[in-house]
Order: structure tokens, then C-alpha cells, then sequence
């Protein structure tokens, strides 16, 4: 099968909606985001509704944007590519829908792509990966890693028991109550922070699994808030407090300590777990991506290490780390070769077990 001179890829899994146009090379010519941030900021979180009701306002403008920016028109596409799942599934229907009518209307073929495969194919647009390798998406809703033997063979090898870290750095930031987005925030008020004199546990970093646990570390820091007596009013539910509420006089400090502390736990497990995965797999490439990839002290602690034992890393850039479409576009190109296209009864999948399971 050909590959599309040109493809539109659009994502709609969770509060960004992204669309872009990649080429049948891989090059990226254009990638738009339209973030939903500022309107689930006063609920701490992602409200689904929400999230899909601005789908919907915002899917054609971003389109047409992408299709602007990238230099041609609908009738110059060769192929569209849209996220699948896992997801919100009202968010993502709202991207399948879109697609699903305009390559109806165009006669065009259309591809469902898996969400983590596209966080895995992101590294592709700027570097050049070998296979086999090992590759960890880390995000709000996945910690996972991967054993990619190549671009069709991706077998998961871990993944989290509980929380995924993204979801661990906003619960933390409410229960700080420093807002949303958690991650954003936490990296910000941590940096250059001393947090030595705050101990807190990295849940099963020397287990002999690859999986990953956040919820004790996430608990861990509930107790040390309530014995710093940071707060008056803890939810202990991690609801967040029930308004807002400044640190108890003379107790200020004490929000950034304990932020760096759990940023530095979260890095440390992150780290570990990646590399020796790596290791006993007997590779030499790591692939790290995801929302959570473009944390500052994860990238720096993953370079350092990885220079230390002589792994290659690839990160990509921070824009491609987070949600967007270009990622999905990169991704595509495989099942368009391939012939794997979906037909125009395809579904959204909140819960995606296998990456290669299409359709």
C-alpha cells in the first residue's frame, strides 16, 4: 500500500485538542494545540463534559489552522489519522466523528491510532531510533514501559498499579493547594529548593517488576502536610481543600520543600525503573515520552544517568512531549503502509490493552 503525500492527524483523547499535518516522510508541517487548561483550572482537573464540549467548538478552527499553517487544502490529503484511544470517550468521539466526515466527504482513507503509540512514535520526529529499544510513556493517565522491537511489535512490560505519576503531581499540587495543571506547577516552585530534611518513600523502585505504585507516595505526603501543619482543613481525600487557604503563618516554606521532595520521588522511580529495564533487556536505546517527559528534573536526572551507563536517550521536544497530533500523524504512516485502515463504523476505545491491536 502507498503512503499519503499528506496526512492530517487529529487528537482529541483528554483537554487538548491538536490536529496537524504530517508528510508521508515524516516531516512535520504543521502542529496546532488549542488548550483547555484555563477551563478546568477551578475544578482541579479534567472534567469529561467539559473537555468534550470544547471539542466541539474547537475541532474545525484547529483544522483549518493546521491545514493554513502547513500550506495546502483539504483536497490536497492523501490520508487522516485520529486517536482512537485510550481516552475520555466523549472527548474522543468528538475527534473520531470529525475525521470519519471528512474522509467520508473526501474519499479519503482513515487510520485509528493508539494514543500510547503515538507518544512512543513521537520520538521519531526529530531523531532516528534503532529497534530494538526500550520505550516509557509517562503521563496523567499512563506510566508505562514498553519493549519496542520495532514498529509493529510494542509489548508492555510494566506499567502503574495505581496512579499514573501525571495524576500523582496534580492530586499532590491540590492537596498543596498550588492548582492545576499539578506537574506545571510543582516543577516551578521546585527548583533550586533544598528538600534533604524531607524523607519520602519510592514505592517499589528495587522491586524485580518493571511496574510502578504512586498512590503510598502520594499518601506519604498527606501525612507529612498534616504533620507539618501546613493547612487547617485537610480534605483527606484529595478533593483538595474545600477553598482556597494560604499556609499557616511561619509555615509558608514548608509547600516548596515538600513539592521538590515528591518531584524528587517521582524522578527517582521514573529513573531507575527505565533504566533497568534497558539493562536486563540488553539494550541500549531508551525512549522516553509523555506529558510528564517534559519535567525538567526528569529530563536532566534520565541525561545523567543514561551518560552514566552508556545508554542512549531520546527525548522529544517538550511540544511533542504533551498531547498533539503530530505524534498521531508520525504514527500513521505505519498503517497506511501497511493497509491498515478502519472503516467508517470505527469506535472510540477508552481502554486500549494491546498498541498494535487495531480496530
Amino acid at each position: 500500500m502507498s503512503i499519503p503525500s499528506y496526512i492530517l492527524a487529529i487528537e482529541t483523547s483528554c483537554d487538548e485538542t491538536a490536529a496537524a499535518v504530517v508528510a508521508g516522510c515524516g516531516d512535520v508541517l504543521s502542529n496546532v494545540v488549542a488548550s483547555q487548561v484555563k477551563d478546568h483550572a477551578a475544578f482541579g482537573g479534567v472534567v469529561p463534559e467539559i473537555a468534550s464540549r470544547r471539542h466541539i467548538e474547537l475541532i474545525g478552527p484547529v483544522v483549518r489552522e493546521a491545514l493554513h499553517q502547513a500550506g495546502i487544502s483539504p483536497r490536497d490529503l492523501g490520508g487522516i489519522a485520529v486517536t482512537q484511544g485510550p481516552g475520555l470517550i466523549g472527548a474522543l468521539l468528538v475527534g473520531i466523528s470529525y475525521a470519519k466526515a471528512l474522509a467520508y466527504g473526501l474519499n479519503l482513507p482513515v487510520c485509528g491510532i493508539n494514543h500510547l503509540e503515538g507518544h512512543l512514535a513521537a520520538a521519531r520526529i526529530d531523531a532516528s531510533l534503532s529497534y530494538p529499544h526500550v520505550g516509557m510513556v509517562v503521563s496523567g493517565g499512563h506510566t508505562s514501559l514498553y519493549e519496542v522491537t520495532d514498529e509493529t511489535t510494542i509489548t508492555q512490560i510494566g506499567q502503574t498499579i495505581d496512579d499514573a505519576a501525571g495524576e500523582a503531581f496534580d492530586k499532590v499540587a491540590k492537596l498543596l493547594n498550588l492548582g492545576y495543571p499539578g506537574g506545571a506547577i510543582i516543577e516551578k516552585i521546585s527548583r533550586g529548593v533544598d528538600h534533604s530534611a524531607v524523607e519520602l518513600p519510592r514505592p517499589m523502585m528495587n522491586d524485580d517488576t518493571f511496574d510502578f505504585s504512586f498512590s503510598g507516595l502520594k499518601t506519604a505526603v498527606l501525612h507529612l502536610v498534616q504533620r507539618s501543619d501546613i493547612f487547617e482543613g485537610l480534605d483527606l481525600k484529595f478533593s483538595g481543600l474545600p477553598e482556597a487557604k494560604k499556609p499557616r503563618p511561619g509555615r509558608e516554606h514548608l509547600v516548596p520543600v515538600i513539592a521538590a521532595a515528591f518531584q524528587a520521588a517521582v524522578v527517582d522511580v521514573l529513573v531507575a525503573k527505565a533504566v533497568r529495564a534497558v539493562q536486563e533487556y540488553g539494550m541500549d536505546l531508551l525512549v522516553v515520552s509523555g506529558g510528564v517527559a517534559s519535567n525538567t528534573a526528569l529530563r536532566e536526572a534520565l541525561r545523567e544517568r543514561a551518560a552514566q551507563e552508556h545508554i542512549r536517550l531520546v527525548i522529544p521536544q517538550r511540544k511533542y512531549c504533551t498531547d498533539n497530533a503530530a505524534m498521531v500523524g508520525v504514527a500513521s504512516i505505519r498503517h497506511f503502509r501497511d493497509g491498515q485502515h478502519a472503516g467508517l463504523d470505527m469506535n472510540a476505545v477508552s481502554r486500549w490493552s494491546s498498541i498494535t491491536g487495531l480496530h
